[in-house]
């Protein structure tokens, strides 16, 4: 830096300031895998962190690419990101959208339906979140709620449940036809490691909100989740929507394994953009700007 001009060490200082708050925000975005003792509560370990950061990197940098894509060729795409309580969906999820436009990427995250809902077409309060041109809508759990916590839990009757596989692989038919691009991943866990990541969230009191009454019975129900879920991949299995199965114990394998393979699904090309000028701002002589009342200012505590 010997030399260089002053405006020019000033940029520099402020680009590195902002690439800094960047590794920032990785790092707190990476305490979700560390237990309040400070322990790594899977076995993301076996991937160097070094690579991890890197290739998350790398691949949300195309991730901007296909946002931009999706945004200027007017695309319609789905993806429903299922699986199991802890299974990692809300994880991938957050690396997806770290860096996208929420106007253009957005998550649907719907609660459990209302009684007017459940007066309604089953599909009814998902259609109203699908994607207009230039969109799109990420999943986290979907109108599969039928076939998996719904069927174990006794959400649903037998002919509601059968009812939903009769229909829904031609709603997605008919989504695919209308122009929607539809991805479905499930995230696979093991028992052992649900049972470790069940057991973080009991003992850190940042992870207890993720944790509810539901999670205790889906873990005395493991084996009939298995049934549904596989009944569920056999018969929604579609060339129009197909389901893709992430192997998840690994969180951080998982993760950049899914994006990967998302991104490979999506023809998408870089689009050109026009160059930017940033321009002059307008002066004035008469320009006063007033101080602030000390009392509407926030407290400068750190």
């Amino acid at each position: 830096m010997t030399g260089t001009h002053p405006s020019m060490q000033a940029w520099y200082a402020q680009l590195s300031s902002e690439i800094m708050d960047d590794y920032d925000e990785f790092l707190e975005m990476e305490l979700e895998d560390i237990d309040t003792q400070g322990e790594h509560l899977s076995s993301d370990s076996t991937l160097d962190r070094g690579i991890y950061f890197k290739e998350l990197l790398r691949l949300q940098a195309e991730l901007v690419k296909l946002q931009d894509w999706i945004q200027h060729t007017k695309q319609k795409v789905v993806v429903i990101f299922e699986g199991r309580d802890a299974a990692g969906k809300g994880g991938v999820i957050k690396r997806i959208t770290q860096r996208l436009n929420p106007r253009v990427v957005r998550v649907a995250a719907l609660p459990a339906p209302n009684d007017r809902e459940r007066t309604q077409w089953y599909f009814q309060r998902y259609v109203s979140h699908l994607p207009a041109g230039g969109e799109m809508v990420i999943f986290d759990r979907s109108w599969y709620n039928r076939a998996g916590v719904e069927k174990v839990m006794g959400f649903c009757t037998d002919d509601e449940y059968e009812e939903f596989f009769r229909s829904v692989t031609e709603f997605e038919k008919m989504l695919a036809r209308s122009g929607i691009r539809i991805l479905k991943y499930w995230f696979s866990i093991s028992d052992e490691e649900q049972h470790k990541r069940f057991l973080s969230r009991l003992n850190d009191p940042l992870k207890q909100w993720k944790f509810s009454a539901m999670d205790l019975e889906s873990r005395r129900r493991w084996e009939a989740y298995t049934q549904v879920k596989e009944t569920m991949l056999e018969r929604s299995h579609i060339t129009e929507a197909p389901w893709w199965v992430v192997p998840a114990v690994d969180k951080k394998r998982a993760r950049l394994n899914c994006i990967s393979h998302l991104l490979a699904q999506m023809p998408y090309h870089e689009i050109d953009r026009p160059r930017i000028e940033l321009p002059e701002r307008t002066r004035h002589p008469d320009y006063v700007r007033h101080p602030v009342q000390p009392t509407m200012i926030v407290p400068d505590l750190y």
